[in-house]
């Protein structure tokens, strides 16, 4: 190389190494810039604890690769006023969705899944309601709401249940509207995606996240279970409004989320959400290493179910247009920029996790207090609307008029309650009756006890006494925390209460009376099989799965359901019982009565 070439190759070297520190530099000015934009803010927010009456919020922001401002405003304590640090823990709700939809991909980069094919393919054991969707729902399907099948929270919502039984529920869940027809939000979708996880990776669903997003990420303080938050000394303690007052009371943590984990058990901070949220707005990189491939991001952020303007199309907020759900968060325009965003909720906890990719601005808010939900919103887009320099929306007067508006008719509602009642009817049998174990193969047990003279309810560890309303209704008091549960009670042809029914999520749910535990058991059902025999005819009582079938020469075989010891009833007629006749401990004979009688059918011997 000659010297004339040689200095030019040196004078462009130069120039690139002056490009880069300018923009190194720039880079770096914005960063201080951010807490410019930021002036006033602290105010701002002073403002909105107050007027939302909430103990405590943090706020988290990054720029391009770094957490450039982490805040609390208020108490993570309210009581002992201990205050909201960027290290309190929370538990983040739905935003652990993403987490989950993330892992799956790491599935579908493995080959063990195929985002667009048949779930069933891959894992033969879910079951949906018929073998249409069975057939058709994809993994893509379950993670962005599409499945058709309808939220169904009470089946998970402080339930006993385990992640594998909550699984094996799909089957009993009729679909509200066709497969891919619709956004239909359902936590139970990613709970069966989370145990897809497990059964395809040989690991739980918190161990696959552990190894693969927690730990390569440096999310230290990160944790599933309230337990495990409670021993850190830094975390959120949920504070709502009194229902009616101002008054601020301590409300318990939800805790029994683990089964449930995959759609929202995450408790982490705003320190450790900042490494997940920069990982997101740099393709999956995190301090130059690639920990998610890019392929993954891109694939959780393509549209698949479009959502109304319903803001534009009610009251005329221009802002937000053209929502889209991708696979564990939202897309969206906010003021002519593309943000990706999602929310999280559990009692007294909201968090949203926010993004502006192509502006390089990222947002963590939690905020405690269930009468201060809306800021999860309102908050993030204060900041944006600041960092871009623009004009400042009344985000937080608009919500605190719909919140007022509304407290002030759930208070007039209330004061209305029971004006359906029908004065001077009493209960159809006496109270001893109405005990017992209702089933739903969906939602459960159902238990009613009797306390002194007074009908309990008992549903998924919520306890309530019943107050008997009008006929065979019994409702609830309207209580603060679980709400008020009005359940009717229904009389079999036979004269006995046999199933209630109540209104849970979305629809009409029927509980049946769940007969004596010895019924399920097959060593006592074995005793009334055999044939027997009336007017020359023959009848087989059998044991099939567990269950007793009649079966008549030429007729389809009838499940016989048992009712109490020695009785059971027939589902297609209702008016029909089975009564089985015992002399000394053996059966003999049973019973058919029915409205034209009753007919004995002998036992052969």
């Amino acid at each position: 190389m000659n010297r004339f070439l040689q200095q030019r190759f040196i004078l462009k070297v130069s120039l690139l190494c002056l490009i880069i520190a300018y923009f190194q530099i720039n880079i770096f000015s914005q960063a201080i810039d951010v807490n410019k934009k930021l002036r006033g803010f602290d105010l701002y927010m002073d403002k909105i604890l107050k007027d939302w009456n909430i103990a405590g919020a943090g706020v988290g922001i990054v720029y391009k690769d770094k957490l450039v401002f982490a805040k609390g405003y208020g108490y993570r304590e309210y009581e002992q006023k201990q205050p909201v640090t960027p290290k309190t823990l929370f538990q983040i709700a739905s935003n652990t969705k993403l987490f989950t939809a993330i892992s799956v991909g790491m599935l579908v980069d493995q080959g063990k899944l195929d985002w667009d094919k048949p779930i069933h393919n891959y894992v033969p054991s879910i079951e949906f309601y018929n073998n249409d969707l069975n057939n058709s729902v994809t993994i893509r399907d379950m993670l962005s709401h599409r499945t058709g099948i309808s939220r169904h929270d009470l089946i998970w919502y402080k339930s006993d249940f385990s992640r594998k039984e909550l699984f094996e529920r799909f089957k009993y869940l009729e679909p509200s509207q066709p497969l891919r027809q619709g956004f239909l939000y359902n936590n139970l979708m990613y709970v069966g995606s989370g145990y897809i996880i497990e059964l395809l990776s040989s690991k739980t669903w918190e161990t696959f996240l552990q190894e693969n997003i927690f730990n390569p990420l440096e999310m230290k303080s990160t944790v599933f279970t309230v337990k495990e938050m409670e021993q850190n000394p830094d975390h959120g303690v949920p504070y709502n409004e009194k229902r009616d007052t101002t008054l601020l009371y301590k409300i318990p943590i939800y805790e029994d989320q683990q089964a449930v984990g995959p759609a929202g058990a995450i408790i982490s901070n705003i320190e450790d959400m900042s490494n997940w949220l920069i990982t997101l707005m740099n393709n999956g990189k995190f301090k130059n290493r690639q920990v998610i491939p890019e392929r993954i991001l891109k694939a959780t952020l393509e549209p698949t179910v479009a959502l109304p303007n319903s803001g534009l199309e009610n009251k005329g907020y221009k802002e937000i247009l053209n929502s889209f759900y991708g696979m564990g968060r939202f897309t969206l325009s906010y003021r002519g920029h593309f943000m990706t965003n999602h929310g999280g909720a559990l009692p007294g906890f909201y968090s949203q996790v926010s993004a502006m990719p192509y502006d390089s601005i990222g947002v963590i808010v939690f905020v405690i207090g269930d009468q201060g939900a809306p800021l999860s919103n309102i908050i993030p887009y204060n900041i944006f609307e600041r960092l871009l320099g623009l004009d400042l929306t009344p985000w937080s007067e608009r919500g605190l008029k719909d919140q007022k508006e509304g407290k002030k008719l759930g208070k007039e509602g209330r004061s209305k309650s029971g004006a359906e009642r029908i004065p001077g009817t009493k209960s159809s049998h006496p109270l001893t009756d109405y005990v017992g174990q209702y089933q739903n193969p969906a939602y459960g047990i159902i238990n009613i006890t009797l306390v002194d003279t007074v009908l309990q309810f008992d549903f998924h560890n919520m306890k309530l006494p019943l107050k008997h309303f009008h006929y065979d209704r019994f409702d609830t008091p309207n209580d603060e925390q679980w709400g008020l549960w009005t359940l009717n009670f229904t009389t079999n042809p036979q004269g006995s209460i046999d199933a209630l029914y109540t209104s849970l999520d979305e629809n009409q749910t029927t509980f049946t009376r769940k007969a004596d535990a010895s019924l399920s058991d097959p060593g006592v059902l074995a005793k009334y099989t055999g044939k027997y025999t009336i007017a020359g005819s023959f009848i087989n009582m059998e044991l099939i799965d567990k269950d007793l079938y009649l079966i008549a020469p030429g007729q389809p075989r009838i499940l016989l359901i048992p009712v109490k010891l020695h009785t059971f009833r027939i589902k297609e007629f209702p008016d029909i019982s089975i009564v089985f006749i015992l002399e000394n401990s053996e059966v003999k004979a049973f019973k058919q009565i029915d409205p034209s009688g009753e007919y004995i059918v002998e036992k052969q011997k």
